[in-house]
């Protein structure tokens, strides 16, 4: 038809990339959105029965921001040396090759990023349905709304996802801001006394001996809250000013997010106290209580909602650039490859991850523990190959040691081997700390290291034990 728009051929779909397309405060709204989750809601009662004084529980918060800070150069000297929309994926394909590449993005396809979608969509539906309850199974409908409604959203372009993500974050950082507001009221009006979680505290927490053991595990929640800042290393090559902008974006969010961290603790600390914290079940929920009365059930659902929603956006956008840059090197997995080049974004790698988030969040559903069911499913392998990751540091430093590096590690190698023995610990952690969920009588945790296994048999089926060329270094 005369005057109409031509239609892009595949070829030039496939041929398609990533442009550098978005600035300094998107990149920001998308690794803190990503970052601030439901955990500063749920994790500081956890970190508070496990910290020997108030000093203590607050210096884990800084710890946790110090090693996630030295996390985040070593991944801003490997996303502005190797640029690229894969992020860890191209880190390791360079690294170590394209099996265990392969690997990590079959295990984020079917474990790492959507079991995080899945669980972060419990999240949201438990919340909202305290708010909106639409039945005995509102929640996975909650959920399940959420999933559809953000890849339908994402599909539709990365500007509209990033605004969305901007939009969302603003909201979520106003939440956090609400906590430590109220806790400010509830120390200057006197109310932190009279607070019910506080008054019915045992005093046991606050005069507990120091034990390493215990400290330890303290950390395990604070790194959890922590996690998710590496997600920026995807969005590298789409980052205008990359070679400045990728340490401000990383560094910056990470300050941002601890000095929000420990503003929350403070309050929560102020309203309850020690005692009262580690007695919570709903720490978020007992200061605004104590603070706003009955409103503060409802202020405190949407505001977990809304960290929900907006971390399950962030993923999104950047979980499914793992799968596009896999399908860039897989011929089987082509269909993933393709690149919308007028919405600048990887619409079938975001479709195919929808499909999965929406099956794991039945299987959450069939095991009876949703949350918790997620956690424990993603995080054996997650820990695993974000060490791999650290590793990578290193083997590229020997390995090329003349590719152009905008940005290097401070004190290397001191630096990466502290992260490196952190990823270690949290690996060994997350297979230690294992619950009751269990999927045909596996404990989740192992079933999301079986689900690896089931990786290792599906690159056989693809000819990936086959030798394959280097990597070029992209634009």
């Amino acid at each position: 038809m005369s005057g109409s728009k031509p239609t892009p051929t595949r070829d030039a779909t496939a041929q398609a990339a990533p442009r550098q397309t978005l600035g300094f405060t998107e990149a920001i709204a998308i690794v803190v959105g990503i970052i601030i989750g439901a955990g500063i809601f749920k994790a500081p009662s956890l970190v508070a029965m496990n910290s020997p004084s108030e000093a203590w529980l607050m210096a884990a918060w800084v710890l946790g921001g110090v090693i996630s800070i030295i996390g985040a150069l070593c991944y801003c000297e490997l996303a502005t040396a190797y640029p690229s929309a894969g992020g860890d994926y191209h880190f390791l394909h360079r690294a170590f090759g394209r099996q265990v590449s392969f690997l990590f993005a079959w295990c984020r396809f079917s474990v790492i990023t959507t079991g995080s979608i899945a669980l972060l969509a419990f999240v949201f539906g438990d919340y909202m349905t305290q708010v909106i309850p639409l039945g005995p199974y509102s929640s996975t409908l909650w959920g399940v709304g959420s999933v559809v409604a953000l890849t339908w959203l994402n599909i539709r372009g990365i500007k509209q996802g990033a605004a969305t993500q901007v939009l969302l974050t603003g909201l979520e950082v106003g939440g956090l801001v609400l906590v430590f507001v109220a806790g400010l009221y509830a120390a200057f009006a006197g109310l932190g006394a009279s607070a019910p979680a506080a008054a019915s505290a045992a005093p046991a927490a606050a005069t507990s001996a120091f034990s390493l053991g215990a400290f330890g595990f303290a950390m395990v929640f604070v790194l959890l809250t922590f996690g998710g800042w590496n997600e920026g290393a995807y969005i590298s090559a789409e980052l205008r000013d990359r070679d400045r902008n990728m340490v401000r974006v990383m560094v910056g969010s990470l300050v941002l997010v601890t000095l929000l961290y420990l503003a929350a603790n403070w309050a929560y600390l102020a309203a309850l106290g020690l005692g009262g914290m580690a007695k919570s079940q709903a720490v978020a929920a007992d200061l605004l209580r104590v603070t706003f009365g009955p409103v503060g059930e409802v202020l405190i659902s949407l505001m977990v909602a809304i960290s929900a929603l907006t971390s399950i956006n962030a993923t999104m956008m950047v979980g499914a650039r793992s799968n596009f840059a896999a399908g860039r090197d897989w011929d089987a997995l082509g269909k993933l490859g393709e690149w919308v080049e007028d919405r600048g974004t990887p619409v079938n790698a975001l479709l195919a991850q929808g499909l999965c988030a929406l099956l794991l969040i039945g299987l959450g559903l069939a095991t009876g523990g949703g949350f918790s069911t997620m956690v424990e499913y993603t995080a054996p392998v997650f820990w695993l190959f974000f060490l791999l990751a650290g590793v990578s540091l290193f083997v590229l430093r020997w390995r090329e040691p003349n590719a152009p590096r905008p940005f290097k590690v401070p004190l290397y190698p001191v630096l990466p081997l502290l992260f490196c023995a952190a990823c270690a610990y949290m690996l060994q952690s997350s297979l230690g700390y294992v619950g009751g969920n269990t999927f045909l009588g596996v404990n989740a945790a192992w079933v999301g290291v079986a689900v690896l296994g089931i990786g290792v048999v599906l690159m056989a089926l693809l000819g990936g034990f086959r030798s394959s060329g280097s990597i070029p270094r992209p634009n």
